[in-house]
């Protein structure tokens, strides 16, 4: 498959023919670096965990490179191999590294992103995409989401996902009202999804434990998600619903993340009220 930067790479793990490999794709996942699809995806992971009719492709959008020239083409083989090895014990049907740089990326006037996540769209065909929210702390994270809409907006619509999620990694999504979350269950394999984080040993062992945090999140999430039912569940990962964003080229990304925003405004304010003008408050 051609991509437009030349070190960018397409591994399958169980080496099938490429163009199979990409076809058989039901969950589509589109993170920024190296390990942002373990975090955020880890729903699609799971879901397609050894089934024969399941398959996820991961897509990473950067190249990993360092703070220095000098360090840049060490850290970014580094980090391509851990991503392949994750890629491998969670069995993906397969693997892209584009390897453009952050730079590039949150660029609006340069479309070859763009091209490149929409040849990959057309021969995956996924039920499901999983990409970051555009809520997110992280500005590369957020132009990825951006690309993202931009690609899935010109696939013809008999060919669009069924559902896209806008997924947790610098910013959580826990603030959201519960009727706006998309909320997985993501209690199985827990040894599985600790292996995979524990691979990517260049980003851990730099006094960052994303290892420990994601699946912390994770945990914390089944425990206060509802204050009155006992726990249905060991671990929750959120998202958010980027699906209208697809069928409605006039909708703004702005205008869609304020409007929801505006409604988790609305329901503090309307709780607030509620407590202030309650007789035990007379």
């Amino acid at each position: 498959m051609y991509f437009k930067r030349k070190e960018a790479q397409l591994v399958v793990p169980d080496r099938v023919a490429e163009d199979r490999a990409l076809s058989r794709t039901t969950h589509l996942a589109i993170g920024a670096h190296a390990d942002d699809l373990e975090i955020m995806a880890i729903d699609g992971i799971l879901k397609t965990y050894q089934k024969e009719d399941q398959w996820f492709c991961g897509v990473v959008v950067t190249d990993g490179n360092g703070p220095s020239e000098a360090e840049s083409s060490q850290i970014r083989a580094i980090r391509k191999a851990e991503q392949e090895k994750a890629a491998h014990i969670g069995e993906y049907g397969s693997l892209v590294w584009l390897d453009y740089p952050s730079r590039i990326v949150k660029k609006r006037d340069d479309p070859d992103l763009s091209r490149d996540l929409l040849r990959i769209i057309k021969a995956t065909g996924p039920e499901i995409v999983y990409t970051h929210n555009p809520v997110d702390k992280h500005e590369t994270h957020v132009a990825v989401a951006l690309r993202v809409i931009e690609a899935l907006r010109l696939v013809p619509d008999d060919l669009k996902p069924s559902r896209v999620y806008g997924c947790e990694v610098w910013r959580d999504l826990d603030w959201l009202p519960d009727r706006e979350k998309v909320v997985f269950d993501v209690s199985a394999r827990p040894d599985l999804q600790r292996e995979l984080l524990n691979v990517f040993a260049s980003q851990i062992n730099d006094h960052k434990r994303y290892d420990l945090a994601a699946i912390a999140r994770r945990n914390s999430h089944a425990v206060f998600f509802d204050p009155r039912q006992p726990d249905r569940a060991s671990a929750l990962a959120y998202a958010l619903d980027l699906t209208p964003l697809l069928h409605d080229a006039k909708l703004s990304v702005d205008r869609y993340v304020r409007e929801l925003i505006g409604r988790f405004s609305a329901e503090v304010s309307e709780s607030i009220h509620r407590m202030e003008s309650s007789t035990l408050f007379a």
